[in-house]
């Protein structure tokens, strides 16, 4: 019999949560090396949030000194590939059985709604690490052409200590996304989790433990950007550093790796990604793509579609069906609501910068046609309305800055050529969409999007299967399928003279 997902139901779950605040370094939980802690406002209601280990040097250092331990000694990168594939399914199959616990924590931490926490973010770290998983013996090194008297073997080497800073909008899925890749590959990971967002990961890296990883080899410490990311980039004995998140923080990542042992670096970073409605396209299919793609899990994603670029005899019919859309199908609920399909903002400060960002807006011109407006203040989270402004140009601040929150920024075209400016006037090149009829345009608009993916009459649909990162200041490094362990990886010749 199925169980009935209802709303006490959820708060029920919540009552009995008992989350770990605690560093997670080498197989056991720890205490700050400081004793410090800090508390955050739960997104949903405003109510304090569980203590979290406030990290420092001191526990990056032991966290890394662990990591570096455990790959030296070959634990795990020295395993038989069948041993490591067989724990890391485990690893999967656990997150699975463990999937309301770890829904509550992620919808405790970041405010989206319990049913999209257990169905989409469970669902897909679980598949994320399970992908890695079922990879890890079926990666094979090469014998490189020779002449008769000489073989040369190019092996596929782990880079060693990975440090993996994960961003707070998809905390689970970023984190299978980084973790499963550096792991496979049988490399040791230091992992920080964004401050607003720590408790999954400290779940999901007791869970990996718990399947037979070894001590040392996934490591958590938790704490603020400039007290625990900085040292982690800074650290001299880390190989790697895997970044999710700003592109300001991006560029500051770089500056740490050239700083200290000039360590690789791969980021995923901004995107204001531009969603191409032409005149002829399947509007109804065109308005839920764009509500969707710019209003889902509250707009905190980074190929979120906020600019839509629509040729102007169809604006006014597309914005109607766009409002309609989202009036009827995305239904803005307390996250614990079975029904809800978004929830609350991150944080306060971050719920400001939304609504700063449309003060703006308006005072440059741009009209609003709906929405993006502060709601269920009687909760005490922090919730904004999906919301669309019309009469817009694009060297307007809503149409140039990434607001990571439900605003829609729509500008209106002429023609084809004026339509791909706009689309490829932006620093980022993350992702991006064109909708019509006519496949050849369809093909060549695709292909002229300076963006890491464009999709063609759809939005935001992938799969593990396919690479996923971007162009110019929306980073390098790609997440997702078999490309993404070779960022974790370096080539090895071994020569061998005969005669």
């Amino acid at each position: 019999m199925s169980k009935v997902f209802t709303r006490d139901y959820w708060q029920d779950v919540l009552s009995a949560l008992k989350p770990e605040g605690r560093h997670f370094i080498d197989s056991e939980h720890r205490a700050s090396a400081s004793g410090e802690t800090f508390i955050r406002a739960r997104p949903m209601d405003g109510k304090p949030g569980p203590a979290i280990a406030r990290g420092g040097v001191a526990d990056i250092d032991t966290a890394v000194a662990s990591a570096r331990t455990a790959f030296e000694r070959g634990i795990w990168r020295r395993k038989e590939p069948l041993e490591k594939k067989k724990i890391i399914l485990k690893w999967a199959d656990l997150i699975r059985t463990h999937g309301e616990e770890l829904a509550m924590l992620e919808t405790l931490d970041v405010g989206k709604p319990i049913m999209a926490s257990l169905n989409v973010d469970v669902r897909l770290c679980a598949d994320g690490i399970q992908f890695y998983g079922e990879m890890i013996d079926k990666l094979y090194d090469e014998i490189a052409p020779t002449g008769p008297n000489a073989r040369a073997l190019v092996r596929k080497v782990p880079l060693g200590v990975i440090g993996v800073i994960t961003p707070w909008n998809y905390p689970m899925i970023i984190d299978a996304w980084k973790l499963g890749p550096a792991i496979a590959a049988g490399n040791s990971v230091v992992l920080k989790p964004a401050e607003q967002s720590s408790l999954t990961a400290i779940r999901l890296a007791s869970l990996a433990v718990e399947a037979g990883l070894p001590a040392g080899v996934f490591n958590v410490v938790t704490g603020y950007g400039e007290e625990t990311g900085k040292p982690l980039a800074l650290h001299m004995d880390v190989d790697m550093i895997a970044f999710t998140g700003s592109t300001e923080v991006g560029k500051l990542i770089m500056g740490y790796a050239a700083q200290s042992n000039v360590k690789r670096v791969a980021l995923e970073l901004g995107g204001k990604s531009p969603l191409v409605v032409f005149e002829d396209a399947d509007l109804d299919a065109a308005a839920s793509a764009v509500a969707w793609g710019c209003f889902y899990n509250s707009g905190e994603t980074c190929h979120a579609s906020t600019r839509l670029i629509v040729h102007r005899s169809v604006q006014d019919a597309l914005i109607a069906k766009i409002e309609a859309v989202t009036k009827s199908d995305i239904a803005l609920r307390h996250p614990l609501d079975p029904t809800a399909q978004i929830g609350a903002l991150i944080e306060e400060a971050h719920l400001e910068k939304v609504l700063s960002l449309v003060a703006v807006g308006e005072k440059e011109g741009a009209r609003r046609a709906f929405g993006a407006e502060r709601v269920m203040t009687e909760t005490g989270g922090y919730y904004v309305s999906p919301g669309v402004f019309v009469d817009m140009t694009n060297d307007m601040s809503l149409a140039r800055q990434e607001i990571f929150g439900p605003v829609l920024a729509a500008i209106a075209f002429d023609t084809e050529e004026e339509a791909l400016r706009i689309a490829n006037d932006t620093i980022y090149g993350l992702a991006g969409a064109v909708f019509t009829k006519d496949m050849d345009r369809a093909h060549r608009f695709s292909e002229a999007i300076h963006a890491g993916t464009v999709w063609i009459n759809t939005y935001d649909m992938s799969n593990f299967a396919t690479p996923f990162g971007g162009f110019k200041q929306s980073g390098f490094g790609r997440d997702r399928s078999v490309h993404a362990i070779d960022k974790y990886c370096d080539y090895k010749t071994i020569w061998q003279q005969f005669g």
